[in-house]
C-alpha cells in the first residue's frame, strides 16, 4: 500500500514537472491530489469551410493597444484574423477569438512589434512595423497555428509561415490603413491569412485615437467601380437621346417654295 502511494506521488510530480500549464487540485474525499478537469491545454479546433463560402461570417473583430515605457500608444489595430489550412486537399478555418489573445510586442523609434498569442502558444500572429521617412508598413507577417488534428488518427501538425521584406498596409504616419474589405496572405503552401475588417496605426496613435483613414485599393475599387459604371451607362443613355432628337429633326417635314 505503502509502495503504491509513492509511486501515485512521483507520476503526478512528473506530470507536473513535464507538463507546463496542469494544475492540481486537492479532492476532501481523497488523500492526494487529482488533476483538475478544468485544467486542459488549449488546442485550437479547425473547422471544414463550407461549400459556398460566406468570408466574413464567423470573423470576430478585435482592438489592440501597445504602449511604449512611458505609457503612449505606440500600435492600435483593429481586425478580424482568420486562419485558412489546406490539409488533404480540403480547405479548413479557425478563426481567432480576441477574448483569449494575449498581447505582447515592443515600440522603438523605427521598428515595432504587435504580437497576437493564445494560451499554451497554440497560435500567434506577429506584425512587424516598420518607419520610413513620413510613411510606416508592416514589413514581415508570421503565423503559427497547432490545432487538434482534423481527423481520427491524423498526427499533430504545426502550420506556420512568414511574409518578410515586404510593404503591407503602407500609408502616412499620422495616418491609419483601414481596409473593409477582405485581405488574403499566403504565408505558406498550406497556411493562409485573412484579415477582415482591419484598421492600424503605429509609430505614435495620438490620444489613442486612429488619425484621418488611408483607404485601401480594394475598398476603392469596390466604391469607384460602380460610379464609373453608372456614370458610363449614363453617358451612353444621354448619346442615344441625342442622336434620336437630331435624327428626328432633320426628318421633319418643312415647307416647299412655289
Amino acid at each position: 500500500m505503502l509502495l503504491q502511494a509513492h509511486t501515485s506521488g512521483l507520476v503526478v510530480f512528473l506530470l507536473v514537472a513535464f507538463m507546463p500549464g496542469l494544475r492540481l487540485q486537492r479532492d476532501g474525499s481523497s488523500n492526494g491530489p487529482v488533476l483538475n478537469p478544468e485544467a486542459q491545454f488549449y488546442r485550437p479546433v479547425l473547422q471544414q469551410s463550407e461549400t459556398i463560402p460566406t468570408p466574413d461570417s464567423g470573423v470576430s473583430s478585435g482592438s489592440y493597444m501597445l504602449r511604449d515605457f512611458v505609457g503612449r500608444t505606440c500600435i492600435k489595430a483593429t481586425m478580424g484574423a482568420e486562419f485558412i489550412v489546406m490539409e488533404n486537399k480540403t480547405s479548413w478555418y479557425f478563426n481567432l477569438d480576441p477574448s483569449r489573445v494575449r498581447l505582447s510586442g515592443k515600440c522603438s523609434k523605427e521598428e515595432a512589434l504587435l504580437s497576437l498569442m493564445l494560451p499554451d502558444n497554440s497560435t500567434s500572429l506577429e506584425f512587424t512595423f516598420r518607419k520610413d521617412k513620413d510613411y510606416f508598413y508592416v514589413t514581415k507577417l508570421a503565423a503559427r497555428l497547432l490545432p487538434l488534428p482534423v481527423c481520427k488518427g491524423c498526427p499533430n501538425k504545426m502550420y506556420s509561415g512568414f511574409l518578410s521584406h515586404k510593404m503591407l498596409f503602407r500609408t502616412a504616419d499620422d495616418q491609419s490603413f483601414k481596409c473593409t474589405s477582405e485581405s488574403l496572405l499566403s504565408v505558406s503552401s498550406e497556411l493562409r491569412i485573412k484579415l477582415v475588417p482591419l484598421q492600424m496605426q503605429a509609430f505614435g496613435v495620438p490620444n489613442g485615437q486612429f488619425g484621418k483613414e488611408d483607404e485601401c485599393w480594394a475598398d476603392f475599387n469596390r466604391r469607384a467601380v460602380p460610379i464609373i459604371i453608372g456614370s458610363i451607362a449614363l453617358g451612353l443613355m444621354l448619346s442615344i437621346v441625342l442622336s434620336f432628337l437630331i435624327i428626328r429633326d432633320r426628318h421633319r417635314p418643312g415647307y416647299e417654295r412655289l
